[in-house]
């Protein structure tokens, strides 16, 4: 049967054309601004957002409730008895954990429910990409069941690099110490980041100056990519208010592999709380995480 519903949550960064093209359910995480509360169906635009961010602004952000996915599960169970649910990275958020207590409680009330929950261990269009590769799944005529099991067996290839502007925000989450992040900003000194095996957010290297570090992505990516440059794949890029950053990565990854389709969006909120404006992050289908 290739009737099941596919869910994700705000994490993944999809843009809301292709939510809808693709009819896909999404648990929204909230964030606060200011004092204000947002969520996907009250949101904040994403220029503003990094605005205020560069005027000061310091927002949290919320996981998804027990409750929250209770409700969105119940909803869909009136369509369907097949469910499949792609989480934010279990090691960054306590999402998928509710999520998967709430399909767990459903099951045991209604053993007809058929809901399977996926720990990405992924982030931003990472997770995103994950998401597609699903949607692309079903359109093929796979199982939930097939796609379920190929996404917890290949996880590990989908590759997820990034490097931010500004390491005040990664110190702000503790990410970094306080100590590197003045010394860093002083030397202009960008890091570049990965979301490793389990999910975490891994310091991998340096390098000084915001040309350096966009380009020093495409080389890592040469470094993960292996085998899989001789695929055909759509690279995502998402970007934190820096489109021509994002649009430069692009080009420089056309021009080494080959590649001429990117799906580019923002960084949203969830994330961008966390690694402020001008952060590029690029991921792809590779050998190695």
């Amino acid at each position: 049967m290739n009737d099941f519903m596919i869910v994700t949550d705000t994490a993944s960064d999809l843009p809301v054309d292709y939510i809808e093209k693709n009819k896909i359910e999404l648990l929204s995480l909230g964030y606060i601004v200011d004092g204000r509360i947002y969520n996907w169906y009250s949101p904040m635009d994403e220029h503003e957002f990094y605005d205020a961010m560069r005027n000061g602004s310091m927002p949290t952000t919320s996981q998804v409730t027990v409750n929250d996915a209770l409700q969105m599960f119940e909803k869909l169970l009136k369509r369907c008895n097949d469910i499949l649910c792609i989480s934010f990275s279990s090691e960054l958020s306590g999402t998928y954990s509710s999520t998967a207590l709430a399909a767990w409680q459903i099951r045991e009330a209604n053993p007809d429910a058929h809901i399977r929950v996926i720990d990405s261990k992924s982030a931003s269009l990472g997770q995103g990409l994950m998401v597609d590769y699903a949607v692309r799944m079903k359109n093929e005529g796979k199982s939930m069941d097939e796609i379920a099991d190929d996404l917890e067996q290949n996880y590990l290839h989908f590759s997820h690099i990034f490097t931010v502007d500004d390491l005040f925000h990664l110190h702000r989450g503790g990410r970094v110490s306080k100590a590197t992040a003045i010394l860093g900003s002083l030397a202009k000194v960008k890091p570049i980041l990965h979301v490793d095996d389990e999910g975490r957010l891994i310091n991998i290297g340096k390098v000084r100056g915001r040309k350096k570090s966009l380009q020093e992505l495409v080389r890592v990516m040469e470094q993960k990519i292996g085998s899989y440059k001789e695929e055909k794949q759509t690279i995502f890029i998402s970007h934190g208010d820096c489109l021509e950053d994002a649009q430069y990565v692009a080009e420089l990854v056309k021009v080494k592999f080959g590649f001429d389709t990117f799906f580019i969006n923002y960084v949203g909120p969830t994330i961008g709380a966390h690694t402020g404006p001008g952060v590029v992050a690029l991921f792809f289908r590779g050998e190695s995480r």
